[in-house]
């Protein structure tokens, strides 16, 4: 069996011609051992009408054997030249035949260098694909960011326009006076959620008095 790869032929035909060549041999090498029972059984019939004959199953079989491994050995020759004939005049590809989804090859001609270079081109092309959208979601990643900042900073100013406009209604407009206003109302808003937490206390234990 050849061992050259044949690609280019595998390439047009869509099969290796080694296989087709094996498949061709396993087929005939069948069809042989076939053939060859069925010659050992018409022997045998005929041996059935001779009573007298002293030749046995066994060495009918014997024979049979024997023959069929000559048979196979000439046949594993011929199939060698065979296959020789054919992988050389009919499933080979001559080396100036050009397959037409190759054609561009002949337009486009590229030597291995500029093939090298190509593909280091293309290389350094991925690379700085991958930087620049690691570089995008870094950015990304920061005007979120940015945005949540910006959102904290928009609740600050509204919490002192609400200031402005209490300390307004209350006529302080001295940022120190309104903090101070401001800090005895959460006083008095501490002692009275104080004084609600105890009374529900009391009620809590007076409920399980009862």
């Amino acid at each position: 069996m050849s061992v050259n790869p044949m690609a280019y032929e595998a390439q047009f035909f869509g099969f290796t011609p080694q296989t087709c060549m094996l498949r061709v041999y396993i087929a005939f090498q069948d069809y042989l051992f076939e053939m060859m029972l069925v010659v050992e059984s018409v022997i045998l019939k005929k041996l059935d009408g001779f009573p007298d004959c002293k030749i046995s199953p066994f060495q009918i079989r014997k024979s049979t054997e024997k023959f069929l491994l000559f048979m196979k050995e000439h046949f594993d020759k011929l199939f060698s030249k065979m296959e020789e004939v054919l992988l050389q005049l009919v499933l080979n590809i001559p080396k100036n035949v050009l397959l037409p989804e190759d054609k561009v090859h002949e337009q486009y001609p590229y030597t291995k260098e500029q093939f090298q270079a190509l593909q280091d081109e293309i290389r350094q092309l991925q690379e700085q694909y991958r930087a620049e959208a690691s570089a995008g979601q870094a950015l990304r990643a920061e005007l979120e960011e940015q945005k949540a900042v910006r959102d904290e900073l928009e609740k600050i100013l509204q919490w002192f326009d609400g200031l402005e406009n209490i300390c307004r209604e209350h006529g302080t407009c001295n940022f120190k006076e309104s903090f101070t206003f401001l800090t005895q109302n959460a006083k008095k808003l501490q002692d009275v959620l104080k004084d609600v937490e105890e009374k529900s206390k009391k009620i809590k234990k007076h409920d399980q008095l009862l």
